[in-house]
């Protein structure tokens, strides 16, 4: 649904994003220029960047079926294209989505670059690159048996969400609407990772599961005889990488390095790669309030 709450957020966010980076104007004009990491981002000199992700999201962040060790997908093709322009080497560190942000805010990780979505209250803990804007899918089992086509539907019905997602807590107001309605609450059932949803949609612990829509349109051609799209809707919400608060050669070398990717035509090829809406990118953004 369209929340002017946090587009008001997003605006306010970006108004207060300056001394970062160049304008999206400027990106043709730049380059990249690994060997100049020096003189661009001293602080990230002799530096390994540790990107955090679930390997479990398909199509931003999956194992390569050809190499299990490695990463694949999106977001995965994204930060490597992104660090290469960039000049530093990468390690991928793998974990459930819902222990990722807590890594950052502990060092334990430099970037989790995995589906994530801007608030004002996860940039108090760290920093964020917006990157693109978030649509909704909702996930029901092959044949849609409870006929669940818009959000009213849901109401009597049990919903799941990966914990501390934007997901669940929409999960939470949809629950408060209907019973501000005089109906049925939704029962809401926050899990782990994606896959564990998929799971409680597949054996009837729930009837649906909210999440990223590419994701979720993944999921379904994947194993379209179990699962079926719903409906889906656009929410308006950033999703960007998020990295250690403070770390403003970081911030600024991945906003840079976005810009160029953006205006140079390699961030397309990569979205058109994994099928995914390049229409939904945004010119990139620090947003660290």
């Amino acid at each position: 649904m369209f929340n002017n709450k946090s587009l008001r957020a997003w605006a306010v966010a970006a108004s207060l994003t300056v001394g970062f980076g160049v304008s999206t104007a400027m990106a043709a004009d730049l380059k990249c220029e690994p060997g100049k990491l020096a003189s661009k981002y001293p602080g990230l000199v002799g530096k390994t960047i540790r990107i955090g992700q679930d390997g479990e999201s398909p199509p931003y962040s999956f194992r390569d079926p050809k190499d299990f060790s490695q990463m694949a997908g999106l977001d995965a093709d994204l930060a490597r294209a992104t660090f290469k322009c960039i000049g530093t080497p990468v390690e991928f560190v793998t974990g459930a989505w819902s222990g990722l942000l807590p890594a950052i805010i502990a060092g334990q990780i430099d970037v989790m670059w995995d589906t994530l979505l801007y608030t004002p209250a996860r940039a108090k803990q760290i920093d964020f690159v917006a990157e693109m804007s978030s649509a909704s899918g909702v996930l029901v089992p092959a044949g849609n048996p409870k006929q669940l086509k818009t959000l009213v539907d849901a109401c009597g019905l049990t919903g799941t969400a990966g914990l501390g997602t934007v997901e669940e807590a929409q999960l939470r107001r949809m629950s408060a609407d209907c019973e501000k309605a005089g109906k049925a609450s939704v029962g809401i059932v926050p899990t782990a990772d994606i896959p564990a949803g998929a799971r409680l949609v597949q054996n009837g612990r729930a009837d649906f599961l909210i999440d990223d829509l590419a994701l979720i349109d993944s999921m379904v051609g994947s194993n379209p005889a179990a699962y079926a799209r719903a409906f889906s809707m656009k929410t308006h919400d950033i999703k960007a990488v998020g990295l250690t608060k403070g770390n403003k050669d970081l911030a600024k070398a991945i906003y840079d390095a976005l810009s160029i990717l953006e205006a140079d035509g390699t961030a397309k090829e990569i979205f058109q790669k994994y099928n995914t809406d390049y229409g939904l990118v945004v010119p990139p953004k620090i947003l660290t309030e």
